[in-house]
């Protein structure tokens, strides 16, 4: 299964008008699988468990035509009952990553629609809340994902929402002409904006879920995590959640910002790509054919920026002055982000070929690598290279989250470590490489989020469905209290806020159990190098 990492673009894009100052409206529940929102009344369905269901409701107004490019703007609101009990379409993509499996019938730029899985429609239930954000390196992925299906935390009495939000160059283009079209002077980030979006419309709709607006968590998986850390870095997301889960990634690394003048050059070269003289020539493009044109070998790339709106300074100094959301924060990843083939290629792995690509890597500065990632014999080796690939992956950027946030936040850090390997497929083999001898990137999600049973590709033990309960486990009572603790769990540590001691972390595996997190100097040494 290929990696589902946010590794490539970030869009941002949220209506000014979603971005003001909420405004008190009138959302009750009406009973059973008929709710009312601010926009008008929806209709779900009721699962098998005694779930409701409520999928694709829309946050915001389709950004198509003119809206391409330009912060989420308000739903029109509609008369009669608006039928959810479909997902609605993936925002524009390619089929990047072949582990993703949708529940939909395809790609479209009208794609901003939140689900929502609740135990109870009854207005004053006031039940927590999970909003979560997919993986998919902000080119692919979608809230319809079995993998993110929010029924079994929902039989834990949390109401959980799942959003789509734009991708790829309609999500995180920056270019001159929307810097000055725009009342904030800022383009990209849309993406971003999309998220801030669907926040506030949980801000103002969720209680006729059932759910209580005042006790949301925030939580995403690679760009999801990312997404997390961003939204934590925001001013326009203040107020708008009380907790964060953040697994494998954060912008202090993976696809981090960059500065609004060079998002906007990165823009202008795409727009020459794709032979578009203007903004309003891009805008008239079929969505389709941009999507292909900006899919190129060679076509620049569009990210995350600081545009001084949604970001109004590198986040790196927004976390350095203590200045982030001080929110608990539950922050990991796993023990096999990525595989020793990331450094040395099609090559066999030996002792000499990792030595050979650490000094390629880091030339002067290699024995000091070498020394906290050891190469004296091949199996040495191995191992080394998979921590060292796993770390300048992603490992590092969410080890920099929670080592700033522990000492700058003021709200607890719970870390872990995933370790838990996936067993064979279903057929009995895993394709014609070895299987992993760790977790590797995404495989946390279904464990965390109780979905085993939604993927048959995998032959899953008993010992999968005991590790799925006590991670959900740990994750439910987070959502719920803001602390992972809980009746039946083994006891999880805060990590600690003294910059001298180690940080503490639960490893979740089989048996799980709290330890020092090791290998702090290999993460000090990568951040003095860059990663």
């Amino acid at each position: 299964m290929r990696h589902p990492l946010c590794v490539s673009v970030l869009c941002v894009l949220v209506a000014s008008a979603t971005l003001q100052p909420l405004q008190a409206q009138s959302a009750s529940s009406t009973g059973g699988d008929r709710v009312r929102t601010g926009d008008g009344l929806v209709e779900g369905i009721t699962l098998p468990s005694g779930i409701h269901a409520f999928r694709g409701i829309p946050y915001a107004a389709p950004p198509v035509r003119d809206l391409r490019w330009k912060p989420p703007q308000p739903v029109t609101p509609w008369t009669g009952v608006r039928p959810a009990g479909r997902f609605a379409a993936q925002c524009m993509q390619m089929r990047v990553f072949d582990d993703m499996v949708f529940r939909n019938s395809g790609v479209s730029e009208d794609c901003l629609y939140v689900n929502v899985w609740t135990p109870s429609t009854a207005n004053g239930s006031k039940l927590p809340v999970l909003v979560y954000f997919y993986g998919g390196g902000f080119v692919g992925g979608d809230g319809s994902e079995y993998r993110y299906d929010g029924e079994s935390l929902a039989e834990r009495g949390i109401v959980v929402v799942t959003m789509s939000y734009r991708l790829g160059v309609f999500g995180f283009l920056a270019h001159p002409e929307l810097t000055a079209e725009s009342a904030h002077h800022a383009s990209g980030n849309y993406a971003l904006l999309d998220q801030v979006a669907s926040l506030r419309w949980v801000k103002s709709n969720i209680a006729a879920f059932g759910g209580d607006p005042e006790k949301v968590t925030v939580g995403g998986e690679s760009a999801g995590s990312v997404s997390v850390s961003a939204l934590m870095a925001s001013p326009l997301a203040t107020g708008l959640f009380r907790g964060a889960i953040g697994e494998s990634g954060s912008l202090l690394g993976t696809l981090s910002p960059v500065p609004l003048a060079l998002a906007e050059e990165n823009g202008a070269s795409l727009a020459r790509f794709v032979g578009a003289s203007s903004l309003a020539e891009l805008r008239n493009m079929p969505a389709m054919e941009l999507l292909l044109a900006a899919s190129r070998r060679g076509a620049p790339r569009s990210g995350l920026d600081v545009d001084g709106y949604f970001l109004p300074k590198p986040a790196q100094e927004v976390f350095a002055a203590g200045e982030q959301a001080h929110v608990p924060l539950l922050v990991g990843w796993n023990s096999q982000e990525a595989g020793p083939g990331s450094l040395v290629g099609s090559q066999d792995l030996t002792s000499g070929t990792y030595a050979a690509a650490v000094r390629r890597l880091y030339g002067d500065d290699a024995p000091a690598v070498l020394a906290l990632y050891p190469d004296s014999t091949d199996a040495m080796a191995r191992e080394s290279a998979t921590a060292l690939a796993s770390d300048r992956f992603i490992a590092l950027s969410t080890w920099k989250w929670a080592e700033m946030q522990r000492l700058t936040g003021d709200a607890p850090v719970y870390r872990y470590y995933f370790a838990r390997p996936r067993p064979r497929t279903a057929e009995g083999i895993n394709g014609p490489m070895p299987l992993p001898r760790g977790a590797v990137h995404s495989a946390e999600i279904e464990y965390a989020l109780g979905n085993l049973a939604t993927n048959p590709v995998y032959a899953w033990t008993s010992d999968d469905y005991e590790v799925s309960r006590t991670m959900e486990g740990y994750f439910a009572n987070f959502i719920k209290t803001g602390d992972p603790n809980g009746t039946g769990l083994p006891e999880w540590p805060q990590a600690g806020t003294d910059p001298q001691a180690p940080m503490m972390l639960m490893r979740i595996d089989v048996r799980p159990r709290a330890e020092a997190a090791p290998h702090r100097d290999r993460y000090v040494l990568l951040e003095r190098l860059g990663g």
